[in-house]
């Protein structure tokens, strides 16, 4: 076990955009930070379909007032992830990547944090792990076979295949589009009565249109009773089919990881599991650590976003360093 005896002020759980703001954020305010991060830097974006555009136009995915350039309107993942890595390196910011944080003891100013490859102190800890690891299950049988998956990267695999699709937003639509563009026989299952209104506006036409004309067929209100080696089980308004697979992509949603919060001590509100944190400090129910971006919504997992989570690093350096709440300086932000 590596321990690292040197005690920083603030221990940042998670090396995503709002994650390396925060140890940016605490740098520029006079503090020491350090950032553990189970998988890659900006581990979550490392996860998104290839060439994924993003809603944000450049600035408003910026930290630390480094710009983000692109030759698009609309910046892409690739873009993304090379901006952030820039910053963290040209920053010198302290990152661990690899390493798992499992416990947090002691209390503020002296915290003790284990992970996988060994212990950490800090005065302070702040929680930016957002929510992309931890799908919304269905809980169906047949849904942990080989050919399921949660995740949609890119289609090539599924050219000149059958492929079923779960789910109504954003990375479902894009899967089902781009599979059909690349020579896949594309079937779309939706619970509900449409193709989420959220879906970005670029995109929602393009498949509204695909499954207008019939060349990727979808299913609402329906729901999925079991998955077979070779097929979809559903129920449809007019009775249960069965809808033929090769590949099933499950697109049903993400969360945070709850278990993690809890271990902390961290207190969840309501049916969405929203953590009690302090809106001008970000500070949890339990004093000293802290949560920034996409983890602060529970379920809500669309209320916040790179954007208008960068304000909640500069909240959080500020009440560390005894000085006022920063001003809402983005648009977007609450």
């Amino acid at each position: 076990m590596q321990i690292d005896s040197t005690t920083v002020d603030l221990l940042v759980v998670g090396a995503g955009p709002i994650g390396i703001a925060c140890a940016l954020e605490a740098k520029r305010a006079g503090l020491t930070a350090r950032i553990v991060e189970k998988g890659a830097l900006v581990n979550s974006l490392v996860g998104y379909p290839t060439q994924m555009e993003f809603f944000s136009t450049p600035e408003l995915l910026e930290i630390g007032g480094h710009p983000l350039a692109t030759t698009l309107y609309k910046p892409r993942r690739e873009e993304t992830i090379d901006y952030y890595r820039g910053v963290a390196f040209r920053e010198g910011l302290d990152v661990r990547l690899g390493e798992r944080v499992e416990a947090v003891e002691g209390e503020a100013g002296d915290f003790r944090v284990l992970t996988s490859k060994g212990e950490h102190r800090a005065r302070a800890v702040a929680v930016a792990t957002g929510f992309f690891d931890q799908p919304n299950v269905m809980g169906v049988p047949g849904e942990d076979l080989p050919h399921v998956s949660h995740y949609y990267k890119e289609p090539y695999a599924y050219s000149g295949r059958r492929i079923v699709v779960i789910g109504a937003k954003n990375s479902a639509a894009k899967a089902a589009l781009e599979s059909y563009r690349h020579g896949a026989d594309v079937t779309l299952v939706v619970r509900g009565a449409e193709i989420t209104t959220s879906v970005k506006y670029w995109i929602r036409p393009d498949l509204l249109n695909r499954i207008e004309e019939g060349s990727i067929a979808a299913h609402f209100h329906t729901t999925v009773d079991r998955i077979t080696e070779d097929a979809v089980h559903v129920t449809t308004p007019d009775g249960p089919r069965q809808l033929a697979a090769d590949f099933v992509l499950a697109l049903t949603g993400y969360h945070p990881d709850f278990s993690f919060l809890s271990r902390l001590g961290i207190e969840l509100e309501g049916d969405a599991k929203v953590p009690v944190f302090a809106d001008e400090t970000m500070e949890t129910n339990r004093p000293g650590v802290y949560l920034a971006g996409t983890v602060c919504g529970g379920y809500n997992t669309s209320r916040w976003f790179i954007e208008n989570g960068r304000i909640h690093a500069a909240r959080i350096a500020a009440h560390l360093a005894g000085r006022p709440a920063p001003e809402l300086e983005a648009k977007g932000q609450p």
